[in-house]
């Protein structure tokens, strides 16, 4: 029997649900994170770094709810601050000088907008990112494995192919806050999920992204091996897509993307 939209948020935000750490220990080898954007500090709501994948060298960054009480406050939820954004497109930069692809996970309720995120440039280290990452020179894929809020998730989600899991949403913001704008009363969020249009199926049919990886039934966490080997094939198949194209065709291929939205 097919969720509903609010049933697919739920089980989105699990507290077991695998995240992106996992995913990137279980597909990528030799991983090597880096830290800090050179400005202020590091942002342990986003990880990022250099691996191999299938023997070629690429860039990994991923947005980090955290596994327990402890490592979840560390880690801000999942709501990264403007360093870790300017740290993800300094990765991304450097994956752009040494020829290196770009795969990107995405688990995010939003950027943190507190009042020192936003006095140290939150909506500015977001768009930012949006213009360097159109222009990139390397392929880029985004993966949605949790929840994908508003610019903070698109923040790493100017892509060249984009999957979700089957259980993932893309939103422009939480049903609870859309709900509150709407109707006045963040109560009825899950009316607002149904009339959203943010579950990956919907999100297909709407050409916004190019695949939809299943999960079990209750959830990608019964059986994480199986969601991660799902995931690798689409990581797999997407970099002999896009290897055919050449690099200074890519920011061009990018553009024709996401005009067709």
């Amino acid at each position: 029997m097919s969720k509903t939209a609010w049933e697919k948020i739920k089980i989105a935000r699990m507290m077991d649900r695998p995240t992106s750490e996992y995913y990137i220990n279980k597909i990528f080898t030799d991983f090597i994170e880096l830290h800090g954007d050179r400005n202020y500090a590091d942002d342990a709501a986003i990880i990022g770094g250099i691996a191999m994948y299938k023997g070629i060298p690429v860039t990994v960054i991923g947005e980090e709810k955290g596994t327990d009480v402890k490592d979840k406050a560390r880690r801000n939820f999942g709501s990264p601050h403007p360093e870790g954004y300017r740290k993800a497109l300094r990765l991304m930069k450097q994956a752009e000088k040494f020829g290196r692809p770009i795969i990107n996970f995405v688990d995010t309720q939003g950027a943190y907008c507190g009042m020192g995120a936003e006095e140290r440039g939150q909506g500015e280290a977001i768009a930012k990112n949006l213009e360097e990452m159109m222009a990139l020179k390397v392929p880029v894929i985004s993966v949605f494995i949790g929840e994908g809020g508003s610019g903070g998730a698109l923040a790493l989600a100017v892509a060249d192919r984009i999957a979700m899991l089957e259980n993932a949403v893309y939103s422009i913001l939480s049903p609870e806050g859309f709900a509150a704008i709407l109707w006045k009363d963040a109560q009825k969020a899950e009316q607002a999920a149904d009339v959203m249009k943010i579950t990956a199926d919907e999100l297909l049919k709407l050409d916004i992204i190019e695949e939809i990886i299943p999960e079990p039934e209750e959830g990608a966490q019964v059986d994480p091996d199986s969601v991660a080997n799902l995931i690798d094939d689409f990581i797999s198949r997407s970099l002999d897509i896009l290897s055919q194209i050449p690099a200074n065709k890519l920011p061009d291929y990018r553009y024709k993307r996401f005009r067709r939205l």
